[in-house]
């Protein structure tokens, strides 16, 4: 279980949290999506690497 392992609730808290609390804490553990390309990093991007 997420709570009691990589989170390490122990199940005393597990059982007290709310299902806000649990999502809540679950989101930390999600790596996070970096942010789009802009057309300027993009533009970079096709300079240093041109298609063949």
């Amino acid at each position: 279980m997420l709570a009691t392992g990589p989170m390490g609730w122990p199940p005393a808290r597990f059982w007290r949290a709310t299902p806000l609390d649990l999502a809540l804490a679950l989101q930390g553990l999600t790596p996070r999506s970096p942010a789009p390309l802009t057309r300027t990093a993009l533009a970079t991007l096709m300079e240093r690497f041109p298609d063949r």
